[in-house]
């Protein structure tokens, strides 16, 4: 059986406030849990008007709150912001009020622009140049094993708890699969970025393997699918899709693009050479189709999971796809 999560960027739609993003982000959680999806994971993004989560943990609290069975985590937490020692605290909150539900992951990505690190870091972004040192930390709190001359070497990590978080490096290129494999941790490539060499990144991640946090290697792959009953909703759908990867091209800060504007825009040469090339970042279409290629995807990664985000025209038509790749794929439903 495939097993299939969640990946929620809690879009804003044209015409929505981030109010409406943030409701329809538990709402969706609640589904994922009754539909059968392994983990709900919560993007960290600031200063974009499209996307409007800075804060996957204080969301987590929330959906851990309002579902049963689902694991909930971050798709990830861009560590070189933070002390990796608080962060620790944080998720040990988290594992202490849903235990064995919650998945820490971590990217080194400013989720947003240059400007706006600087704004969310004080002024000291590091541009993920510790990024390395900052997982190596995270591992060894969680382990209890700081090196000794370690500034938090000896320091209680509250709340002192038998569980753990799962640990996850997110990536889009070699550099998190390398430094996944060289810690022992489970690794997410996010084919949704980079569609073009992730299966050749999965396989150095499995080659170079070594065990420590965890015993084998364990690879998901997040990827960007609409499903959708009939294709002619699909292709509706998917020119609100076109639309924002001109927008992102464009580096216009904008809301999501609801169905109506996707149907209304017209484009020159130049922006059909953008959506072309950013075709293969999307899988869109009906069950059929959207399921076949999802395995054949997964067979070329040989992951051990896929993590599906779906960025639609409608709240409405994201919860049907949801709901249609759930069915199409017979996740245990709960």
């Amino acid at each position: 059986m495939t097993l299939l999560s969640v990946l929620d960027q809690s879009p804003v739609i044209a015409g929505h406030t981030a109010a409406d993003a943030i409701a329809a982000t538990v709402e969706l959680a609640q589904l994922a849990d009754d539909l059968g999806y392994t983990r709900y994971w919560c993007a960290e993004h600031h200063g974009l008007l499209g996307v409007c989560n800075p804060c996957p943990e204080v969301m987590l609290a929330r959906l851990g709150s309002v579902t049963k069975r689902i694991r909930i985590g971050s798709g990830g937490v861009m560590l070189p912001y933070y002390s990796p020692f608080k962060v620790a605290e944080q998720f040990m909150m988290l594992e202490a009020l849903f235990p064995n539900r919650v998945d820490l992951g971590v990217g080194r990505a400013p989720g947003g622009d240059m400007r706006t690190a600087q704004a969310v870091a004080a002024g000291e972004y590091n541009r993920g140049d510790i990024f390395a040192e900052q997982v190596r930390d995270l591992v060894g709190l969680m382990e209890g094993k700081l090196p000794a001359d370690h500034v938090a070497h000896g320091v209680v990590l509250q709340p002192q708890i038998d569980t753990r978080p799962q640990l996850w490096v997110l990536g889009s290129s070699d550099f998190g699969g390398l430094l996944a494999a060289q810690f022992g941790l489970r690794f997410s490539f996010a084919h949704f970025i980079n569609a073009h060499f992730g299966h050749l990144v999965a396989e150095t991640y499995r080659e170079r393997f070594t065990a420590g946090h965890e015993a084998k290697p364990y690879l998901a792959a997040a990827v960007f699918a609409i499903c959708a009953d009939t294709e002619a909703e699909a292709a509706e759908l998917e020119k609100a899709v076109d639309l924002r990867r001109v927008q992102m091209a464009y580096g216009l800060n904008a809301p999501i693009p609801n169905i109506a504007q996707g149907l209304a825009q017209e484009y020159g040469e130049r922006e059909r050479l953008v959506i072309d090339r950013e075709k293969p970042r999307s899988v869109i279409g009906t069950p059929e189709i959207v399921t076949e290629r999802l395995v054949a995807l997964q067979e070329r990664f040989q992951a051990d999971e896929l993590i599906v985000l779906t960025v639609a025209g409608s709240y409405a038509a994201r919860l049907r796809s949801y709901e249609l790749l759930a069915d199409a794929f017979q996740l245990p439903r709960s």
